[in-house]
């Protein structure tokens, strides 16, 4: 469903202390919304929260691990707390760990599955039965990514949330649409942007056991030169909340792309690396 009206509203972006999460938030922030910001990392949390306010913005901070409940359900409450209520719900934070399938120990993936596709989880949870409550409207955007929709090599674990991410988001639209709310949903599918979750391995717990060793392959993105900013992503964010879009695709390049997958599904269609772009 469209939200047309975002002044005065509340947003709340995880993974909002860096890339895209921080540029949603400040996407958010400029249009007049209170906004909440949340991440795992608290300092670079702090100091982004802090420039906001240095702005002009009415927004908080509230640092949270997505991957636990108990975190996720306490963002929440610090969300009501400060202002009442919630309109959108950016679950964004995300991991990756590169990797050969076999070789990726249990550990990498509880990691990964746990921000990327619990996280997301648990954002719903925490969130939309407050939203349907509520009954004053509202929109969920959930952050996959372009191997949502076209995988590619070396990186099962995230190839695998962010494919789940895309086909939670559609039941939850369809749910949504059913029981007759005014609640929106988005997918957002983000090609390669410069920001910093390749560097992912600084918030792996402590506690998790030994991580895979990454291939000899170089990496996928290695000779990418990323051609959108993350403030260029927030936009297309800002248009899609507004009109009710359902996919948000970065790059236009994909389409034909993932055109072609789904026509040699079940037509003799065999896995290949994407184009990155």
């Amino acid at each position: 469903m469209p939200l047309e009206q975002l002044e005065g509203r509340v947003a709340v972006v995880t993974g909002a202390a860096s890339g895209l999460g921080l540029a949603m938030a400040t996407a958010f922030a400029a249009e007049g919304m209170r906004v909440v910001l949340s991440d795992i990392e608290s300092g670079p949390l702090d100091a982004a929260v802090a420039t906001l306010r240095a702005e002009g913005r009415d927004v908080i901070g509230v640092p949270a691990d997505v991957a636990s409940w108990p975190d996720v359900e306490a963002l929440a409450e610090a969300t009501a707390q400060a202002f009442g209520g919630v309109h959108i719900v950016c679950n964004n934070a995300g991991v990756v760990k590169r990797a050969r399938t076999w070789a990726l120990t249990l550990d990498d993936w509880s990691w990964v599955l746990g921000v990327d596709l619990w996280g997301v989880i648990h954002g719903v949870k925490a969130f939309v039965p407050r939203m349907l409550a509520q009954g004053e409207g509202g929109h969920v955007v959930n952050t996959a990514s372009m191997v949502g929709l076209l995988p590619v090599k070396n990186l099962a674990t995230y190839d695998a949330a962010k494919m789940a991410v895309v086909g939670l988001s559609e039941a939850l639209a369809m749910d949504l649409e059913e029981e007759g709310s005014d609640i929106g949903v988005s997918v957002l599918l983000p090609g390669f942007i410069a920001t910093r979750i390749t560097d992912s391995a600084r918030n792996r717990p402590s506690d998790l056991g030994e991580a895979a060793e990454p291939p000899a392959a170089a990496r996928t993105t290695a000779s990418a030169e990323a051609t959108m900013q993350a403030s260029e992503v927030a936009d297309l964010v800002l248009d899609a909340v507004r009109t009710g879009e359902f996919w948000i695709l970065t790059h236009d390049a994909y389409r034909p792309v993932i055109q072609a997958r789904a026509a040699g599904v079940g037509a003799g269609g065999r896995p290949t690396q994407p184009p990155i772009w």
